[in-house]
């Protein structure tokens, strides 16, 4: 794990090596850090990115995910968006329903004037096409692998010790930006506690393919164990979200297949047909953490490095995309106004604004998920109420849609130039 320092030996014992400057350096070469890193295009700022391994968790296990409508606008606003297009699937409808109650909630387009509600996609589409964008920024280095393995914050700049084919060298930079993670070690070392907990519940992961069309429909099924959703995904493929306790989820994920497509198929239904599992199956742990605070002087927290949600919704990397565009935007109107990116000030600016949204999104999946995952009947009788108004109330129907696909609180200006230009 890095560790901080503050003592200025460290920049004499490594001043005879190769040295770097940047403006910026992120660190985490994943989905929300190129997002982060890519938004800066046109920002005449000099950005270093460094990730440590060729390849993330998340593309080995054939992650996939909900890219939300205002994620998508800040796609198209940084100009990526037409490089994912093409390998990811529209989302024409979302069904909500509550275990066996007959009620089912259905958002379709003409309830917002889109041409989609969403899009899902696979982790390594998305990672794919950022990394190629990311060679037409020419104001961004990409350095990988690369580990950090120490940083020095002063008060003008942050001095990272980097390796890189064995050799330590040093990167001194105006902003170090942490996109490391939830286990995030530039967090941890620089003292940021978290607040939050660990979930009873595990999610089963798997890639299915129906005999059916999916019919570009999503599905949140709330259960008394766990909600359970269906995303549907290019080539007539859908990612199956699936959520119990976790010594039930172990046990489902440890199933025979056989027996695993048995126990699926009763809680997936038969509206599409007989299903085939393609790949393997995989378990995640659930939990729900926040960063006391998003900023220091001369560093920022973004994605889950600052936060995590439970997954019921697929808030939590639009949240972090949403990160990316607000922290990139402030830094950029204040490098106009040539102010000191790194300064306290202007972090603070990226903080309020993402701050309390952040803990909103949190407290409604929290919310949620308590609220659906259980039988006590006087919870049962609320939900089913809320189900039942939002079918009959279109204003009440129309803000929840909003609030699931990002459409509600403050928009980065990627995603407004990007909503204008739609037609």
């Amino acid at each position: 794990m890095p560790t901080a320092t503050r003592q200025p030996q460290l920049k004499s014992s490594v001043s005879a090596l190769p040295s770097f400057d940047y403006d910026i350096t992120v660190v985490g070469g994943g989905l929300v850090g190129l997002t982060f890193a890519t938004a800066l295009k046109q920002s005449g700022l000099r950005v270093a990115v460094i990730e440590a391994r060729e390849a993330s968790i998340a593309a080995s296990k054939g992650q996939a995910y909900h890219v939300n409508l205002l994620a998508s606008r800040i796609f198209q606003g940084i100009g990526v968006w037409e490089k994912m297009r093409p390998q990811v699937n529209p989302i024409e409808q979302i069904r909500l329903s509550d275990g066996a109650s007959p009620q089912v909630v259905s958002f379709v387009q003409p309830d917002l004037q889109t041409e989609a509600l969403g899009y899902v996609a696979k982790h390594g589409v998305l990672l794919s096409a950022l990394r190629e964008f990311l060679q037409e920024c020419p104001n961004v280095t990409y350095l990988c692998p690369v580990e950090l393995v120490e940083t020095d914050y002063q008060a003008d700049a942050v001095y990272l010790t980097v390796r890189q084919d064995g050799q330590l060298q040093q990167i001194k930079t105006q902003l170090l930006v942490a996109a490391d993670g939830a286990r995030s070690p530039i967090r941890h070392t620089a003292g940021i506690r978290t607040v939050g907990w660990q979930y009873w519940q595990a999610c089963v992961v798997a890639f299915i393919r129906p005999e059916k069309s999916h019919q570009n429909t999503a599905y949140e099924r709330f259960q008394p164990e766990g909600p359970f959703a269906i995303l549907p995904l290019p080539d007539n493929l859908c990612r199956i979200v699936w959520t119990a306790p976790k010594a039930e989820a172990e046990a489902i994920l440890n199933l025979e297949p056989e027996q695993f497509m048995q126990r699926l198929q009763q809680r997936y239904g038969d509206q599409m047909g007989n299903l085939e599992l393609v790949g393997d199956r995989y378990v995640f742990p659930v939990q729900l953490q926040h960063s006391r605070q998003y900023v220091q002087p001369r560093l920022a927290l973004i994605g889950d490095a600052a936060h995590c949600c439970h997954p019921v919704g697929g808030q939590g990397v639009n949240m972090g995309f949403r990160d990316a565009a607000a922290l990139a935007e402030v830094l950029v109107a204040a490098h106009q106004r040539q102010e000191d990116i790194g300064s306290l000030r202007v972090l603070r600016r990226y903080e309020r604004w993402r701050n309390l949204e952040n803990l909103t999104i949190l407290g409604f999946t929290d919310i949620l998920n308590r609220t659906f995952s259980n039988n006590w009947l006087p919870l049962v009788v609320a939900r089913r109420m809320g189900l039942f108004v939002m079918r009959h109330v279109p204003l009440m129907k129309v803000l929840a849609l909003k609030l699931m696909v990002g459409l509600l609180g403050r928009k980065p200006l990627l995603a407004q130039v990007a909503a204008r230009s739609q037609p």
